[in-house]
């Protein structure tokens, strides 16, 4: 169609839509670009809305998403304190900072999968810095604690530092590691005493923090932690990236998804046994033994397993970790089936795993071609095909217990003696 023909079409709209069209228009010529390299979330509504707690910081805000929220204002003059004890240690100047951030603003931004509108642009570099620098301090208190101030409530109030520690895991409360980096590393640059900060990163101070308080939640090998840390966009970004399965195998098509709980598995013939692996998601079954690694269960565990789903979910990773909570979900369906597993040690007994690991299971999303223990299910259907497994594991169970046992040898002694007695009899005659 040639401009002749757009203006015969014009002619026929009315004004008021045509203001309309151009106050339309501007608002699509002012879009911001997004990024492909964003990797900070905010939660769908839809899920948020079923666990709003589990995604919600309760004490304080980390990043742009709930930044300002009434319930949360009470921690700023905390963060507050923490960046003018931090800038007492340097030489450089908060004008420096503030700067150094405004040159990286539009690479902070593109992090985010949501363009910013609650903040202007001073005030999101002004952000970034008081909360960067309360994640710096708060970590250099935990490697070093003669850091601590007396005024410091945080470390004071063991409550308050368990809620906080929490908040800093949620998808929606993050900020990108490498602005944490790079102040720490510019704060080192002109510093009052040199041998404060000697043989300080982020990495040691932040490995300091989670072996301390992360680890018994989350069993991680410190070598992991150290490899996948420069790659890391975010703490739960490395979380992920350290929960890799380093037992690989070939996804199979999967054709028998009946399988029963640990309970049934037992009296089928299948043994369980604690593995060796610090990684969770280290499963095995070879030669009828089930080897899980210790699973730790706490009072955060939903939280904490539910923010990692929703980022490795929104990221587009493999779902490794999806996959772990489905076929731990799988396996402990009754308290019978938790009771088993603490047996042998697998988990601590908690009556509540059931519920836990089947809420978090409806999270989760089954790929059948995809399914990391998809050769690990086959292998279970072929192995309780066999009727000699059951009718072993039914012998041992119901036959060879120790009170059984005795009753069984009993028998048999008693019988012997019986048929020596008969003998004995027939050769005297």
């Amino acid at each position: 169609m040639d401009d002749r023909a757009h203006e015969d079409e014009n002619e026929h709209v009315p004004i008021d839509m045509k203001k309309l069209a151009d106050s339309l228009s501007g608002k699509l010529e002012t879009l911001p670009p997004l990024s492909g390299k964003c990797s900070i979330y905010r939660m769908p509504e839809p899920r948020r809305c079923l666990n709003p707690s589990q995604y919600t910081p309760q004490m304080v805000s980390i990043g742009p998403f709930h930044h300002g929220k009434e319930e949360l204002k009470a921690m700023e003059e905390h963060k507050q304190r923490y960046l003018k004890c931090f800038l007492q240690r340097t030489k450089v100047c908060m004008a420096r900072f503030l700067a150094f951030i405004k040159e990286r603003e539009a690479e902070l931004l593109s992090c985010y999968a949501e363009t910013i509108h609650n903040l202007q642009s001073d005030d999101f570099v002004k952000m970034v810095l008081v909360d960067a620098v309360f994640l710096i301090e708060f970590f250099l208190r935990v490697y070093k604690p003669d850091c601590r101030t007396d005024d410091d409530r945080i470390f004071t109030k063991t409550k308050l530092f368990l809620v906080i520690r929490s908040d800093f895991l949620l998808l929606e409360n993050q900020l990108p590691l490498f602005i944490l980096n790079d102040l720490l590393n510019l704060a080192k640059t002109a510093t009052y005493d040199d041998d404060f900060f000697r043989e300080i990163s982020l990495l040691t101070i932040t490995i300091s923090w989670f072996w301390q308080d992360i680890s018994v939640f989350i069993p991680i090998e410190k070598e992991l932690f150290e490899i996948h840390f420069s790659e890391a966009a975010h703490f739960l970004d490395l979380l992920i990236l350290c929960l890799q399965p380093s037992l690989s195998g070939a996804p199979i098509q999967l054709k028998y998804l009946n399988v029963p709980g640990a309970k049934e598995l037992h009296q089928a013939g299948v043994k369980f046994k604690v593995g060796s692996s610090q990684n969770l998601l280290d499963i095995k079954f070879e030669k009828g033994i089930f080897e899980i690694p210790f699973i730790p269960v706490f009072a955060k565990t939903q939280l904490l397993c539910r923010n990692l789903l929703a980022f490795e979910w929104l990221h587009d990773y493999t779902p490794y970790f999806n996959d772990y909570i489905i076929i731990i979900a799988i396996l402990i369906t009754a308290p019978k089936d938790a009771e088993l597993l603490f047996e042998n040690e697998i988990v601590g007994l908690s009556e509540e795993l059931p519920t836990i690991f089947g809420n978090l299971s409806k999270d989760c999303t089954w790929v059948f071609d995809e399914f990391l223990y998809s050769g690990l299910l086959a292998d279970l259907y072929i192995y309780r095909k066999s009727p000699w497994h059951k009718w072993k594991a039914t012998l041992k169970q119901n036959y060879f217990n120790t009170w059984a046992t005795i009753s069984v040898m009993a028998a048999v002694i008693l019988l012997l003696l019986t048929a020596t007695q008969t003998v004995s009899s027939l050769i005297a005659l």
